[in-house]
């Protein structure tokens, strides 16, 4: 059988790596490692210790996946990432493991992380997002699944932005970005629904004109949502907004009228 492991590559014996994962040149593959089958590491990549990775991932060339957390608390201590299945991690990427004994950061299933983003530790990335190039998430940030982070957008630690939310290129997170919704500008602001990405997933019709009462109404500054159809984006847009956060929400952008 011909063997998918280039000569140059380093894979450790202690890792548990498919028959069918192809490793390219140069790539070092630590132990306790899992890697599911079908998956693709491209040339020297680096996957670091304690990761778990399921079928279908590829990794691009000189991304370093798993790395230690960078706190300077940090004693080494057995941490994890765990990875979903069919992501793509594109050249550069880098992704660390969590901080805390027995903790994990992890990243859904379908995800595509583009070149040079970075996603920090103890991070909970959602199936279906997007991470466009250069973006930075810091450590404890929630990306809700099939959200999509513009090129250059930064989150800080311990944000939360919400499924289906667009942040626009070079938006700086330094609170939480609601589910549904585009955010962008200095300082950000939520100004519409992601229309184009709702309607992509089936969210239209009567279950998007719900969310546009909802945009209404938190607009003018009723968070309870009293007055507005009770569907399931709906009822999970009240749950977000009453979880937990450290540092809250972004307004809302407001539209000056022209003077008569």
């Amino acid at each position: 059988m011909k063997t998918l492991i280039h000569k140059t590559a380093i894979v450790s014996p202690d890792a548990a790596v498919h028959e069918s994962v192809s490793v390219g040149p140069g790539a070092i593959i630590e132990a306790d490692v899992r890697i599911g089958a079908g998956s693709k590491i491209g040339p020297y990549a680096i996957i670091r210790q304690y990761t778990r990775m399921g079928e279908g991932n590829t990794v691009d060339a000189h991304a370093v996946i798993g790395g230690e957390p960078p706190h300077a608390a940090f004693d080494g201590s057995e941490t994890a990432l765990n990875i979903g299945d069919n992501n793509v991690f594109r050249e550069y990427v880098t992704i660390n493991r969590a901080f805390m004994p027995g903790a994990e950061t992890r990243i859904g299933s379908n995800c595509f992380v583009m070149a040079y983003a970075h996603v920090g530790h103890d991070c909970v990335v959602g199936d279906n997002v997007t991470i466009t190039n250069n973006v930075s998430l810091a450590g404890h940030v929630e990306i809700g699944r099939n959200a999509v982070m513009a090129g250059y957008a930064g989150a800080h630690q311990f944000t939360r932005v919400g499924r289906y939310c667009m942040v626009a290129s070079y938006t700086k997170l330094t609170k939480d970005a609601l589910p549904f919704m585009m955010i962008g500008g200095t300082p950000p602001r939520h100004f519409r629904l992601n229309k184009v990405g709702l309607n992509r997933n089936g969210i239209d019709g009567d279950r998007y004109s719900a969310l546009e009462a909802a945009f209404r109404a938190l607009r003018s500054g009723d968070r309870l949502l009293e007055a507005v159809p009770d569907t399931e984006d709906v009822r999970h847009l009240r749950e977000w907004m009453a979880a937990e956060s450290k540092f809250g929400s972004f307004g809302f952008l407001t539209v000056k009228k022209a003077k008569s």
